[in-house]
């Protein structure tokens, strides 16, 4: 038995030693060398498994890095193109819209509402002055009247009042009825247009009035004059000569001067007014015909001389509607041309980059 035991010892560190004398670690036990052995052999799954999963985390990182802001990059400057300075025009319209959101609107607003009071004070206050003026024709004989007597001679003797201012300034009163016909007149335009009654553009009815107190009252005062020292007769063809020439020469002639005066008023280029005048003239010459041969009959057979221009300026109230009506049609439908002009230019003639 002494002898198996010392074989099997002798036996067990012959097989010990030579490994020791080839990895020269003479200094190190057998049994710490065997276990250095087998963990450089065998390492644990533990230190595998976390090893995998952090080169698994860098790899998609890296994907990611590669892949995320080109995809991203695109899609944005697909939803938010640029303009050539670099800048989003979605910032720049929604900053825009909002500046103009929050002070615009309240401004416009405000705006139309002080205008519609104007409008309004102007229209009550005239039309106050006006009724309070033909009601207190009489005012001076008022006493004792009653509320009855005073409506009933009102009429009469405004009629009174009138030929009395014709007989002492005929040119002046003439002025006067033809400035009030024409204001009122574009102010029925306007309305006829679609606007409210008191959203009326008083430049544009101030314009119209100012045509017709400072033209239209004086020079149909000599022109009606003109045309009886023209047609000294008494025959029953004078009345159609005289409604033949008054819708040839003399509506060819006042129509031009109002396109003409009206484009002057609104300070148009003279190639403007030439252009509207020409597209309007013949046009609105044999409109003419459709209305004023009727209405010249009782002009020039059954109206007297001095108040030929009240009863023209009555059927004036019709016909100043049409004429304001077309000739401001003209002038806005030029200017949205004029606008779209300038936008298809500007949209075939982009900015250069």
């Amino acid at each position: 038995m002494a002898t198996l035991n010392s074989m099997a010892s002798h036996k067990s560190s012959a097989l010990v030693k030579p490994i020791i004398k080839s990895q020269k670690f003479s200094h190190l036990s057998p049994i710490l060398l065997c276990a250095g052995l087998l963990f450089k052999a065998n390492p644990s799954p533990l230190k595998l498994r976390t090893r995998n999963k952090r080169s698994w985390v860098i790899q998609s990182v890296t994907e990611d890095k590669e892949l995320t802001p080109v995809e991203s990059r695109n899609s944005n400057e697909a939803k938010n193109p640029l303009f050539p300075n670099g800048s989003n025009i979605l910032e720049a319209f929604s900053s825009s819209s909002e500046r103009g959101g929050d002070g615009g609107g309240g401004d416009d607003d405000d705006d139309k509402l002080s205008g519609r009071v104007i409008n309004a004070s102007i229209v009550l206050g005239f039309g106050t002055v006006a009724v309070s003026k033909l009601l207190t024709v009489d005012h001076d004989y008022w006493h004792g009247w009653t509320l009855f007597e005073v409506l009933r001679y009102a009429p009469e003797h405004n009629w009174i009042a009138y030929e009395q201012a014709l007989k002492a300034n005929p040119v002046l009163a003439k002025m006067a009825i033809s400035g009030i016909v024409y204001s009122i007149g574009d102010w029925i335009a306007q309305c006829y247009e679609g606007k409210p009654l008191f959203d009326f553009d008083r430049t544009r009815m101030f314009r119209s009035g100012l045509v017709g107190f400072t033209l239209h009252g004086s020079l149909s005062h000599y022109y009606y004059q003109f045309c009886e020292s023209l047609f000294p007769f008494e025959d029953w063809w004078v009345v159609p000569a005289k409604v033949i020439f008054d819708q040839t020469f003399w509506s060819a002639v006042w129509n031009s001067i109002y396109y003409v005066v009206l484009g002057l008023l609104r300070f148009e280029s003279s190639a403007n007014i030439y252009r509207e005048l020409k597209a309007t003239f013949w046009p609105m010459l044999t409109a003419g015909w459709k209305l004023w041969p009727f209405a010249h009959v009782i002009t020039y057979g059954v109206i007297p001389l001095e108040q030929r221009l009240l009863w023209v300026d009555c059927v004036e109230l019709i016909w100043v509607t049409i004429l304001s009506t077309y000739s401001n049609e003209k002038s806005e439908a030029r200017i949205s041309e004029a606008m779209q002009e300038a936008d298809s230019s500007s949209s075939s003639h982009p900015p250069e980059e």
